[in-house]
């Protein structure tokens, strides 16, 4: 076979020899021998011309198209579970659904297109510029970037992970030439636009259109279709219902893709001038929200479900997830029929007074579990969860916290001398009136005045043991106890406890008496360590987490030392004899019960909070007008009379007291 073609072969050879590059060059001197010929760069220019086309149109031909469509174009339900497995609430079942192309105005297909891609309906399906600027960002600078077509971006959304490599980018690519030969720029513009991810958890734009401003994809117009599409670049930064940079950032976008439009020819100037007014979308989206205090439930636990089970918001919003909480059916019931009707009676009682009331409620089990919250009266107006609100002061319901400090540490009555135990008998002046002292006299503010304690009422009780003070709520022991232990010593007691450093207030004297504003969560939570024997677990939600069946790993609470087990015990038998005193009728049906009462300065804040059967209760009932400020308001006969005390009788009705 050989022999045949060695005539042809001796032919070749000439040309093969005049082919090879001789190098370093002869008959050149100097730098000149270490120099290329013309020739030979342009034959290096054209074999890496040949490699690379043969590179691509092999990497074509093996390239397929999927058959299977990946999670992002199957979003499915969150579902959440009471504590005792049923189902709780859903989110995401009308987060997606497919609207055919012809369904959707054209004013939003070109929005988009102006938007993302204006050459759509003219290019290969893939961008060179924006491949190569993307590869240079990846490779050069160790960041990504887009530059993606419409036909790529669906391609990622439907077949590819959301993972930011070099490797994706040119999978993507190549995916995205075949489909657009397969498949027609209107049918992947349908796909694109029923599959992008808008925020809010809405995927498409049939959803996105009814998140955003509460009405069907057919109903919008152009400039609503400019805001919406100006989200496709990443909903946490132009959705501007998130902050104020965001806002800025919509509406510039929001112009400049009207600006685009009139230049594709898509929108005429006279339409544009139309649409001077930025569109302000909901402030919530109306498909997550239905008004009950499930969808606080569902906010806390969403919340806690992210953090503990390290999930991006996106991730979370593809679905799929059974988060079983820990929210206990019966005693949310409870809790919620309570203030509602406590509610009721304010606004026939007093309208204008009741106009501004407020009621965060918690219970929270020893071990950490949240078992019922109660968050306000409509979640679809109310912006914020006063069981989560750290908006107003503890008052002497903070008190305890005192008491666990100077049992725990003792009190130094000489400066840097060492520390004198306290017991429940050490015995404290319990007169109105009396000077705050310092281990070198009395204490003195910035104004230059003696600071003095005041019992409420000015009532003044003459020694008593700091137990009985306790029970009574006697604050002026408890003033000077806080300097005598440390007001850090205080302040690291409460949060060991559970209360959270941001709420704590000035480290000043008033501190003993509550100038904190801890939420209701953490309030019930703080006194829960003591009724779990001095150890603190964090307030938690969820309690499993699984995807598709498959656990999702959490990272759970777990029980720290706060105080010791016998200071716990002494702040509950204070805490029992308080509860026994103000309501001997109910302590005689629950002997575990423990509590008492908080009152804030000024009475703009009224609390109750305590314990039974290792579960504890916080309630706390202001008034603020949210229109105005944030400052609290004075309660005025809102939590009742010493005879009728709405906080008390709400905790009762969640303990089952009432």
């Amino acid at each position: 076979m050989v022999a045949p073609l060695a005539p042809y072969a001796r032919r070749l050879v000439p040309y093969a020899r005049r082919l090879r590059p001789l190098y370093p060059r002869p008959g050149r001197t100097g730098w000149r021998r270490w120099a290329p010929s013309w020739r030979q760069w342009i034959g290096a220019v054209l074999s890496a011309f040949a490699l690379l086309g043969t590179f691509l149109v092999t990497a074509y031909a093996l390239t397929d198209i999927p058959s299977n469509l990946n999670s992002y174009a199957t979003q499915q339900d969150n579902v959440y579970f009471w504590s005792d497995g049923t189902p709780m609430a859903r989110t995401g079942w009308v987060q997606r659904q497919a609207m055919p192309l012809k369904d959707i105005p054209a004013d939003v297909r070109w929005a988009v297109l102006a938007a993302e891609n204006e050459t759509f309906y003219t290019d290969p399906g893939i961008s060179v510029t924006g491949i190569t600027r993307a590869l240079y960002r990846t490779v050069g600078e160790g960041d990504t970037e887009g530059g993606s077509t419409i036909t790529q971006q669906y391609v990622k959304n439907v077949y590819l992970s959301q993972n930011q490599t070099v490797s994706r980018k040119f999978t993507e690519a190549m995916i995205a030439l075949k489909l657009d030969n397969k498949m027609s720029k209107d049918q992947i513009l349908e796909g694109y636009l029923n599959t992008s991810w808008f925020g809010r958890g809405s995927y498409g734009i049939q959803r996105a259109a009814q998140a955003y401003y509460g009405k069907d994809v057919s109903k919008l117009n152009a400039s609503e279709a400019a805001m919406l599409a100006g989200l496709l670049k990443g909903a946490g930064l132009y959705d501007p219902t998130l902050g104020k940079a965001n806002h800025h950032r919509a509406v510039e976008r929001w112009s400049w893709i009207l600006d685009r439009m009139v230049k594709t020819g898509k929108l005429s100037p006279r339409e544009r001038a139309e649409y001077k007014t930025f569109p302000e979308p909901l402030k919530s989206n109306p498909l997550y929200n239905t008004g009950t205090q499930s969808d606080y439930l569902v906010e806390l636990a969403s919340q806690y479900a992210k953090k503990v089970g390290h999930l991006t918001d996106k991730q979370f919003d593809l679905g799929g997830y059974q988060i079983y909480t820990t929210f206990d059916r019966r005693r949310e019931q409870a809790l919620t029929d309570a203030v509602t009707k406590a509610r009721k009676q304010a606004g026939r009682t007093d309208p204008a007074t009741a106009k501004n009331g407020h009621y965060g409620a918690a219970s929270v089990a020893a071990d950490g579990r949240i078992l019922a919250v109660y968050g306000g009266p409509d979640h679809r107006t109310q912006g914020y969860n006063e069981s989560n609100a750290s908006t107003v002061p503890s008052g002497t319901a903070f008190l305890p916290f005192v008491y666990a400090a100077g049992l725990e540490h003792g009190v130094h009555k000489t400066r840097g001398g060492p520390a004198t135990p306290v017991t429940p008998d050490t015995v404290y002046d319990g007169d109105d009136g009396v000077p705050v002292m310092t281990p070198e006299g009395p204490y003195w503010d910035r104004s230059g005045k003696k600071v003095a304690a005041h019992n409420e009422g000015r009532k003044s009780y003459g020694k008593i043991t700091l137990r009985q003070a306790l029970a009574q709520s006697v604050n002026t022991p408890f003033m000077q106890l806080g300097m005598d232990t440390g007001l850090d010593k205080v302040r690291q007691t409460a949060e060991a406890s559970g209360l959270l450093s941001s709420s704590m207030g000035p480290q000043v004297p008033a501190l003993a008496l509550g100038t904190s504003t801890p939420s209701a969560i953490r309030m019930a939570g703080g006194y829960a360590t003591f009724a779990a024997e001095g150890r603190h677990t964090e307030p938690y939600s969820v309690s499993r987490i699984t995807r598709n069946g498959a656990p999702v790993a959490l990272t759970t609470p777990r029980p720290t030392r706060a105080v010791g087990a016998q200071v716990a015990e002494n702040v509950e038998e204070a805490l029992t004899d308080s509860f026994r005193t103000a309501h001997p009728a109910a302590a005689a049906g629950s002997p575990t019960a423990a509590g008492k009462a908080g009152t804030a300065d000024k009475d703009t804040a009224s609390w109750y909070v305590g314990t039974a059967d290792s579960v504890s209760t916080a309630v706390v009932v202001y008034r603020m007008d949210l229109t105005k400020s944030l400052e609290p308001l004075p309660l005025q006969g809102l939590a009742g009379t010493s005879a009728d005390d709405v906080p008390y009788n709400l905790w009762a009705a969640a303990m089952g007291l009432g």
